[in-house]
């Protein structure tokens, strides 16, 4: 997988992609819009694709048995990275974050170095009985824990990322509670993330996290600080998922006859840049997952002096109409 992303990167820089081709960029330019970046305020680590879920939504095409990790000698560079970057959120994602061997390490030196950390989440793998040094360090660090739960509905979410994982993931919330996580007045922060189990896009946010929030105090006692409703981006394996079902052509459709010029302003790449578990940036982990270098240009983060300069256009594929479909993807 790692060996056709880049064949696939090296394949449009040696060929000088002609950008006026890419339909994302007509369709910006039809509306007088240019995606470049602000001020990056967060750096997103993507510490691994290792994971013990094959999530059919998965862009990344997570799961068991991934060897690409990050290890301690690109830890360091990531750490002294930031050290001079100034970052005021870090973001740790995957795969399954705490799968990789070094993951304390990785929170504790990097914990220090943000105003704000978060940690993405499956909730199975924190609660895998196996995990309690992490998650006593996740709260005594006051990371954000970000978790996903796509569905209220047992069926719709085990179709989605396996048997057994909804009350795994029930299970795990109701622990993060009871440690303080999305109570009032703690500082610790609970924010799920709902992708639909289809085809389609989801519907309103702010609807979606009153309901959440009714059905899972009600059920189970639960309570979370925030929901993000995010579309599933046609990447990886939701990609395969779309071609073996016939639906990838009615899809892209759906995601560009709904760009939403409003929000570009809020789509995440222009504030953000993402790091992989080897050390190489990209614009978001989305692009991550397709193998284009941050700008077109392969850059290790040892050769970064700061952050990406204000002002740098971003890399962009059709994979992008899903962050400015509907309300975004921020």
């Amino acid at each position: 997988m790692l060996e056709t992303r880049t064949q696939n990167t090296e394949y449009m820089r040696d060929n000088r992609m002609d950008l006026k081709n890419d339909p994302f960029q007509l369709t910006l330019s039809s509306h007088g819009l240019k995606l470049k970046r602000e001020k990056t305020q967060t750096l997103q680590i993507n510490v691994g694709l290792l994971c013990n879920q094959n999530c059919q939504h998965c862009h990344l095409n997570a799961g068991p048995g991934k060897k690409e990790n990050m290890d301690s000698d690109t830890l360091n560079e990531v750490v002294a990275y930031a050290h001079r970057s100034k970052f005021e959120v870090i973001d740790i994602t995957g795969g399954a974050p705490e799968l990789n061997p070094i993951i304390a390490e990785i929170v504790a030196r990097l914990s220090p170095l943000a105003p704000r950390i978060m940690l993405r989440s499956n909730l199975s793998a924190l609660n895998d009985g196996k995990r309690e040094d992490l998650i006593y360090l996740l709260k005594a660090n006051n990371v954000v824990i970000v978790a996903s739960f796509p569905s209220l509905n047992l069926a719709q979410a085990e179709a989605q990322r396996g048997e057994g994982i909804f009350k795994v993931s029930v299970d795990a919330l109701r622990r993060l509670n009871k440690l303080g996580y999305g109570q009032k007045n703690t500082g610790l922060e609970l924010i799920l993330v709902s992708n639909p189990t289809g085809a389609f896009l989801p519907p309103s946010q702010a609807q979606m996290e009153k309901h959440f929030k009714q059905v899972l105090e009600k059920k189970w006692g639960i309570v979370f600080n925030n929901l993000y409703n995010f579309a599933n981006v046609p990447l990886g394996r939701f990609r395969e998922w779309l071609v073996r079902t016939g639906n990838l052509e009615r899809y892209m459709e759906k995601l560009s006859s709904s760009f939403n010029p409003c929000a570009v302003e809020g789509v995440m790449c222009r504030t953000l840049v993402s790091v992989s578990w080897n050390g190489y940036l990209f614009d978001c982990d989305f692009n991550l997952a397709c193998g284009i270098y941050m700008g077109y240009r392969k850059t290790h983060i040892s050769e970064m002096p700061g952050p990406p300069e204000t002002g740098n256009p971003i890399a962009t594929g059709d994979h992008c109409y899903t962050c400015t479909a509907g309300s975004g993807f921020t």
